[in-house]
């Protein structure tokens, strides 16, 4: 092995360890949201993990148990009143669904995800990160912390993130986020500083999953049951990754594969369901640990799993008594890093529209999740694409020599502009004979043939003939679908061949 490949080996197993450490209270946490057994979630990172690294997809992205799927779960165990047995069975559909998904090719898609969308994203998980460190601020009995548990805990929480930044000036030997966690841990240990640990959240001690077919009856009914959530779950794990794929691409200058991204998430929830986990999708902010780290491989998902299943089977008590306050000034730096802070800058620079649009999704995914925030960017994208789109529609009217009106057309007609496009025209005050030239416009959809044929309408009811010109092939192909419906004459033009590609 030569010194390169060294110490990118080294640089993926040291953040696969820092990774492992991070996701421990995460997993818990998840766990204890969906009202299953700490160990469920663990499974679930473990395996979920794993898997995923093993298939690729994203070499360097995270994945695990999540908050946003972890909301829709209790669902499972507690709306649905059926049990945690049903919980595993819709997993194993979710990751049918996604590795359908997958097979058919559709991650190409989430190219389309406008980059306002994609920074509303960002910021938006950034805050759910850093408000999601906030209930290890309370204590047992619900009330926030005071006086010199909390002063000891931010102390605590000041010298991890202090260590992280500063650090890497020094040296680069050791990745800053474990250094972090080690030199905060030692501290605690060794000077017995009385302070809120990995242990008080809940023992992580276990064996290993074991297979087992979910008790559930395999019927129609259960299907009914099971489905609905199933969709849900697969659509945010798939909206979650595919979204994180694309930030590490960005991130990294490098290209990630995201069909296979989802046939391994759809694979490793399969398996997930059949040994007891809860399933799980990307995890953004182990994500960015890693990438932070320097660690682009598969290797380091997998050096990250491995050390989590060591954890639960052997080093459980050495675990449990990291203290929290170094977890959470790991993730409070991963959610000022993972923040982009460049967007205020574009106040003022690009489309109010866009400023909107990244404002919003960051709001939604603070307040509800990410799959709706995202859907309502995409939304709003496209209805602004639509409206700018339609006001760009224009005309130029000119008179031939025998005396027909002609109303050049400039732009698109579909279903935005169609309005826009009967205002243009003034059948009462036109000749006989007017022509329509679509040289440079185009017909998109069946609300553009609907208006061409309230147009013609009127002036057939004047008496008066409607022609069109210059009809590109796809004009032509969808008048022909309506021929039925739209009776306009199509003028020939002896210069053009609306069937020749090259021509027109």
């Amino acid at each position: 092995m030569d010194i390169k490949n060294f110490h990118e080996a080294k640089t993926n197993l040291l953040s696969g360890l820092t990774v492992a450490l991070a996701l421990v209270p995460e997993a818990i946490a998840f766990a204890l949201v969906a009202q299953v057994h700490p160990l469920v979630g663990l499974y679930a990172a473990f395996m979920v993990g794993l898997i995923t690294s093993l298939i690729g997809g994203r070499p360097g992205m995270i994945s695990g148990a999540t908050g946003a799927l972890a909301v829709v779960m209790v669902m499972v165990a507690l709306v649905v009143t059926h049990g945690v047995e049903y919980l595993f069975a819709t997993v194993v559909l979710m990751g049918v669904l996604q590795i359908g998904f997958g097979l058919a090719k559709l991650g190409k898609f989430i190219r389309m995800v406008p980059h306002p969308v994609m920074l509303g994203f960002v910021n938006g998980l950034a805050i759910v990160i850093f408000l999601a460190q906030m209930s290890h601020f309370k204590t047992p009995d619900g009330n926030w912390m005071q006086g010199a548990p909390l002063y000891t805990m931010l102390g605590l929480i000041a010298l991890t993130m202090a260590i992280i930044y500063i650090l890497p000036r020094f040296t680069k030997v050791l990745p800053s986020t474990l250094a972090a966690i080690v030199a905060t841990s030692a501290l605690v240990i060794f000077a017995s500083i009385d302070t809120k640990t990995v242990g008080d959240m809940a023992s992580i001690a276990g064996g290993l999953p074991t297979f087992r077919l979910p008790e559930v009856p395999l019927n129609w009914e259960t299907l009914q049951i099971i489905f609905p959530y199933s969709v849900i779950l697969a659509a945010i794990g798939l909206i979650e990754s595919l979204l994180t794929l694309n930030l590490i691409d960005t991130m990294t200058d490098t290209r990630g594969k995201p069909n296979r991204a989802s046939i391994g998430q759809g694979v490793a929830n399969v398996v997930t369901g059949f040994f007891g986990g809860m399933g799980g999708c990307a995890m953004i902010g182990q994500s960015m640990i890693n990438v932070t780290n320097g660690a682009v491989k598969n290797l380091s998902g997998i050096t990250a799993a491995l050390f989590l299943l060591s954890f639960i089977l052997f080093a459980s008590e050495w675990i449990e008594m990291i203290p929290l306050a170094a977890l959470i000034g790991l993730m409070f730096v991963v959610s000022e890093k993972t923040f982009e802070w460049g967007s205020f800058n574009l106040f003022g620079k690009v489309p109010r529209t866009d400023i909107v649009v990244g404002i919003t999704v960051a709001v939604v995914t603070v307040l509800t999740d990410l799959a709706i925030a995202v859907i309502v960017g995409i939304i709003i994208s496209a209805l602004a694409f639509a409206w700018e789109h339609a006001k760009s529609m224009e005309v130029r009217v000119t008179t031939e020599e025998h005396g027909w009106k002609v109303y050049d057309l400039h732009g698109s007609l579909f279903f935005a502009s169609s309005q826009s496009f009967l205002n243009l025209f003034t059948p009462k005050d036109d000749p006989q004979e007017v022509v329509i030239d679509f040289r440079n416009a185009r017909v998109k959809d069946h609300s553009g043939l609907e208006a061409i044929d309230q147009l013609a309408d009127r002036y057939t009811q004047l008496g008066k003939k409607l022609h069109l010109r210059h009809l590109s092939p796809d004009c032509l192909e969808l008048l022909d679908k309506a021929r039925g419906m739209i009776e306009v004459n199509v003028l020939e033009d002896p210069h053009y061949h609306p069937a020749d590609n090259r021509l027109g």
